[in-house]
């Protein structure tokens, strides 16, 4: 059933109907088990979501739809610029920061460094919801977004989609609207996407991006922007992104000081600031909220438990899935899912020493315990962070439901970050702020009540996760060399 169509469209609400009927009487009569945490509208909006999480298309199918660009118009500049491939060293940075991050064993596909396209985005005034951008050059179109963003700070985003779906066009409203918060110009970049571009490809291009806004390429439309004036920012996978892209350069600082970037030998150095919007930092998935917050999400439960043999999801195979040799991940080998550099809630503490101001935006949802588990170590290596979680409330929900009350609240918070971060302000803090139900109030969390996991609980959930992986890619390889032989 293609939703491309009006009468596709319209056969999926038609099927939909008894569900949300039966939704809406459950909540009426308060039987239902999200009452008291979610309102009418976020249920049923969590359940439509749910309702179409169905991955059991062909990857390239699932690709397709899902980056569909519906065009640019109302409140939103965009400019489109491709950032030239610089030279290898890229790579090589990566590379060295990986194998300076290793436990033994962690092996991945080594990507070449290539151009990398982004959209300048920002906030449009004056005009109405269905007005087309004019159509003037990028660089003018550049212009007249830096006129309507002038803060000197630049937020270098990466959007989420688990690393293999999405775009920067499904994000350019909430970008918009995080520009327009903040009057900060973002540079939202189009990473490479697996399966077809596994590990450590999106870090790549990522590091690519931040070296570009730092020292900008022949032809680039900016200025120099110094590294405090830049944010690192995400959702979900980019989440996960913006926090892998700090720990590398963490790691460079000390292994690789500087790098050669178009002719340039560029110094490492940390941005203003990382502000993530329910961040994916565990790969696996294997801590408890991931089932314990389901009712109230629409991520898919995890579908096997630590302790069985992991299998890949029996997806319909086309020319990029099953990927040869087989991976249980389309992101990532299974031998490298704990690496830091992919799962960053697996960096020792102490890794994090000396990172700028992270900000960590959460729901009561299935990322929720990697992401305070995550905070709870940064806070311990003196990082200063601020986390808020909104109670109820479902992955990404500010993206996805703009218009709330919670977003507004939400998008108040991170801005205020970002602004802060900037320019230095952003102070350690003992707790996180627990946003309740319709905002009705708001109280601190100490970082120790925050996730009753300790960290010796969380390690052992992870190892079992992994060492399931590995044990499950074993088999699929072996399958596939049998098969080979026919």
């Amino acid at each position: 059933m293609s939703l491309s169509t009006p009468l596709g469209l319209l056969q999926a609400i038609l099927v939909r109907i008894p569900m949300l009927l039966k939704i809406t009487l459950w909540h009426g009569i308060r039987l239902s088990p999200v009452t008291g945490k979610q309102d009418l509208r976020t249920e049923l909006t969590v359940a439509v979501i749910r309702s179409f999480m169905n991955f059991m298309i062909p990857v390239s199918k699932q690709q397709k739809g899902a980056m569909r660009d519906s065009g640019i118009k109302g409140p939103i500049w965009v400019s489109k610029v491709t950032l030239p491939a610089p030279e290898e060293d890229v790579c090589d940075a990566v590379r060295k920061a990986f194998e300076d991050l290793q436990s033994g064993g962690e092996t991945f596909q080594f990507p070449e460094v290539g151009p990398v396209e982004a959209e300048w985005t920002g906030y449009r005034s004056g005009v109405d919801k269905n007005e087309l951008l004019p159509d003037i050059p990028e660089d003018a179109k550049f212009d007249a977004l830096r006129g309507e963003a002038p803060s000197d700070s630049v937020i270098l985003y990466f959007h989420g989609g688990a690393y293999f779906l999405m775009d920067p066009c499904t994000h350019r409203v909430p970008v918009a609207q995080l520009s327009k918060r903040t009057g900060a110009p973002v540079l939202s970049v189009r990473y490479r996407l697996a399966p077809q571009h596994p590990f450590p490809a999106a870090l790549v291009d990522a590091l690519v991006a931040y070296l570009s806004l730092i020292a900008p390429p022949p032809g680039s439309f900016h200025a120099p922007v110094p590294a405090k004036k830049i944010i690192l920012a995400g959702d979900s996978a980019g989440g996960n992104l913006s926090l892998v892209l700090l720990q590398t350069l963490l790691t460079l600082r000390r292994v690789c000081p500087t790098v050669r970037f178009h002719g340039q030998a560029i110094p490492i150095e940390t941005p203003g600031g990382v502000a993530t919007i329910s961040p994916w930092c565990d790969i696996t998935r294997c801590l408890p909220s991931s089932t314990h917050n389901a009712h109230f999400d629409y991520l898919p439960v995890p579908a096997q438990s630590p302790d069985s043999i992991f299998r890949p999801p029996p997806i319909p195979a086309d020319d990029v899935w099953p990927c040869k040799p087989p991976r249980v991940d389309f992101f990532v080998n299974a031998n490298a899912v704990l690496h830091p550099l992919v799962s960053p809630l697996t960096a020792p503490s102490e890794r994090w020493a000396g990172a700028p101001p992270v900000f960590m935006g959460v729901g009561e949802e299935g990322l929720t315990d990697e992401a305070l588990v995550l905070a709870r170590r940064m806070h311990s290596a003196g990082v200063p962070v601020a986390v808020e979680q909104f109670e109820g409330m479902p992955h990404c929900f500010a993206l996805l439901m703009i218009k709330t009350a919670a977003a507004k609240r939400f998008y108040d918070g991170i801005a205020d970050f970002c602004r802060r971060a900037v320019v230095g302000t952003v102070c350690p803090t003992d707790t996180l702020t627990y946003i309740a139900y319709k905002l009705r109030s708001e109280r601190s969390i100490p970082w120790d009540q925050a996730v009753t996991l300790t960290d010796a609980e969380v390690d052992e959930l992870l190892r079992q996760s992994a060492h399931s992986r590995v044990q499950g890619e074993t088999e699929l390889q072996k399958e596939w060399r049998e098969r080979a032989k026919l």
